[in-house]
């Protein structure tokens, strides 16, 4: 544990030590005694400095902001008060002549309960003042900057996950791959396909996805996969001899809640990549498989030996994706990325 106080907390210990040594000097409208004056405000701040750091270091960040209940941090910030207020009213302290001199000099001994209880009530109430507003001033200062820090963090996270939807969403919606979506199905409907009518209703799903169910934040499982099939059952009719795709969808848990558009990026970069259309040497092997609570996704293609160059239009990029993922899974995410021998691999898992 690093015992040494953060910038912040040197800056409460100023500010609640200046406060308390100059309260008295006011109140008292001036020194009549400058050497006890001295004396006690030293004590004062060094009581104010062990509450503050304390408070600071300990309490706030493993109680209040922990995983503990506020109740339990108040708790042990009274206790925390209190021990210190006693402490300086201890009567066999080096500093007791600094505080209880007065008190002496007017005549009742401070043996055994000569002081009233009303005078001990007063004094007590005088040490612990400044001990008290210390604490609870800390404690508000930098809970009013940790909700100011927080709030920034959402303005900028929502910022960062509104920007990343509108790149998810404008590189789904390719013209390129619209383009040859529908010159496909065009020539399918030349031929007087009895597919045709499937394929186009399979586009027709796709963007009706695209621009009504990705509104929301998450969708079920089973509508992504949906949007995965078609899309790749309209890729594959770029061959009428078949392309060497390999697919399988574990579809055992449909209502599982992912995060719309997210799995799709790998698999539209695996037939950007792969040179698909060689039959000899393209190929691509795509595996979904589901927990409970999670899902395991795997996507691998081939490598040609000259790399493909990207799509001038579309295609957010690896980074666009690996960024998405830590805004909307922060922590509950593996990516991997790998590139050897030939085959391109990616490989994700997210606990939902």
């Amino acid at each position: 544990m690093n015992i040494l106080p953060h910038k912040k907390t040197w800056l409460q210990i100023f500010f609640w030590s200046s406060f308390w040594a100059l309260v008295p000097l006011i109140l008292s409208g001036g020194l009549s005694n400058p050497d006890m004056y001295l004396k006690r405000t030293l004590v004062v701040i060094v009581a104010i400095g062990i509450v503050v750091w304390i408070n600071m270091e300990i309490l706030l960040p493993r109680l209040y902001f922990g995983k503990y209940h506020p109740l339990v941090y108040m708790l042990a910030g009274v206790a925390l008060v209190t021990a210190i207020t006693l402490l300086l009213d201890w009567d066999g302290a080096p500093w007791d002549e600094f505080f209880h001199r007065n008190t002496e000099q007017q005549g009742p001994s401070r043996t055994g309960n000569a002081v009233s209880g009303g005078r001990r009530g007063m004094r007590y109430l005088g040490l612990g003042m400044p001990i008290f507003t210390s604490f609870i001033g800390s404690a508000l200062f930098e809970i009013a900057a940790f909700a100011n820090r927080k709030e920034r963090e959402a303005a900028v996270y929502q910022s960062e996950k509104l920007e990343a939807e509108i790149k998810f969403l404008k590189s789904q919606i390719n013209p390129h791959f619209l383009f040859n979506a529908l010159n496909n199905i065009y020539t399918l409907t030349l031929l007087k396909s009895d597919n045709a009518p499937d394929h186009l209703l399979k586009l027709s799903g796709m963007l009706r996805y695209m621009l009504h169910d990705c509104k929301a934040e998450t969708v079920p499982l089973h509508k992504e996969i949906a949007y995965l099939q078609n899309f790749i059952d309209l890729q594959m009719l770029k061959d009428s001899s078949g392309l060497n795709v390999k697919v399988h969808f574990d579809e055992s848990r449909p209502n599982l809640n992912i995060a719309p558009m997210l799995l799709i990026p790998f698999v539209e970069n695996a037939f950007k990549h792969s040179k698909i259309e060689d039959l000899a040497h393209g190929w691509i092997t795509i595996d979904l498989r589901t927990g409970e609570h999670h899902i395991e996704f795997e996507v691998k293609n081939s490598l040609p030996a000259h790399n493909v160059a990207k799509d001038a239009v579309g295609g957010i990029g690896l980074h666009n994706v690996r960024r998405q993922l830590e805004l909307l899974y922060p922590g509950r995410h593996v990516l991997e990325i790998s590139e050897k021998d030939g085959v391109f691999r990616v490989g994700l898992r997210v606990e939902l």
